[in-house]
């Protein structure tokens, strides 16, 4: 097959929640369509978590080409910015190469950043950065909410209170600029990668049952699959427990089994619960942020691209 233009390329953007069997959609459309799969999912990046994260295998990677995928230690603090930098480069390549591309993943921050940009907030002085962190070391999380709510209650209102990490990083932001760190984002900010009206831009859902059915047997499938060993590596790299990769699901749960908290069966349980929790706060994120994408029901791949004819 020769080379693709620019012109002729296909570009598939495939948003869903965890367990809707995205990724394997994902690769169903590269190899009908010769195309590259890079990742959209935040957790997915991280190589120390490949069993937790649910990435592809080995032989799903093999059968088409997969990127940002693995390629970031935890002990990074990743970012969407970070992303955007990395997938921009990948983006380069595939329409140099004539490649079509799918993006997939569960983050809708990433997706947006994608085709609608992202705005630049201004890096924080390290000093007032450990200034703040020393200050907020002891403080209870929902203590930190209501400060940030006193000053900046538009962030405060998108941000749950016992999101430590991003209610810090508000305040952070607040202190240092004056501005809420919503005002930054919804700022003229760098130029989308992707255009919208260039791009296919899918969401799955699925029935509720169905999705829960299926987030129980991934959960049961990945603690019998190597997840205890991964969380118990990743333990022993002594990692700060604010850290991205560490806030994994099923690294918590995981880790009260392992000091002998809980059992095995309550710490699965957790895990199937919190994952639900959170299947449920992506189907909101993309009902309220994704609005103009086209929705379709995970359980057919009726008039999708590279699908059934």
């Amino acid at each position: 097959m020769g080379k693709r233009s620019r012109a002729e390329t296909v570009v598939v953007l495939l948003a869903g929640p965890t367990a809707s069997g995205k990724s394997r959609l994902a690769l169903d459309i590269a190899t009908r369509r010769d195309g590259i799969v890079i990742n959209a999912d935040s957790m997915q990046v991280y190589r120390d978590l490949r069993v937790l994260s649910a990435r592809p295998s080995s032989d799903e990677e093999r059968a088409a080409p997969h990127r940002l995928y693995g390629h970031v230690s935890a002990a990074m603090r990743y970012s969407v910015g970070a992303w955007l930098n990395d997938v921009a480069h990948v983006l380069r390549e595939a329409r140099s190469a004539g490649q079509n591309t799918i993006v997939v993943g569960g983050t809708g921050l990433y997706f947006k950043a994608l085709t609608g940009g992202l705005a630049t907030v201004p890096a924080i002085p390290p000093t007032l950065r450990g200034e703040l962190l020393a200050e907020t070391a002891d403080v209870d999380s929902r203590a930190l909410h209501d400060r940030l709510t006193a000053l900046d209650p538009e962030d405060a209102a998108a941000i749950r209170p016992s999101d430590r990490t991003r209610i810090v990083r508000a305040l952070e932001v607040f202190t240092a600029t004056g501005v809420s760190l919503a005002a930054w984002k919804n700022s003229a900010g760098a130029p989308p990668l992707i255009d919208p009206a260039h791009a296919e831009r899918i969401v799955l859902t699925l029935d509720r049952a169905e999705l829960h059915r299926r987030i129980a047997e991934r959960a049961d499938l990945m603690v019998r699959g190597g997840a205890i060993e991964e969380v118990r590596a990743l333990l022993a790299l002594g990692l700060s427990p604010e850290l991205p990769a560490m806030k994994a699901i099923g690294v918590r749960e995981l880790r009260g089994h392992l000091a002998g908290k809980i059992s095995l069966e309550e710490a699965t349980a957790a895990i199937k619960t919190e994952t639900r929790r959170y299947a449920k706060r992506q189907m909101t994120w993309f009902r309220n942020q994704m609005g103009d994408w086209r929705v379709v029901d995970a359980g057919s791949a009726l008039d999708l691209p590279g699908g059934p004819a």
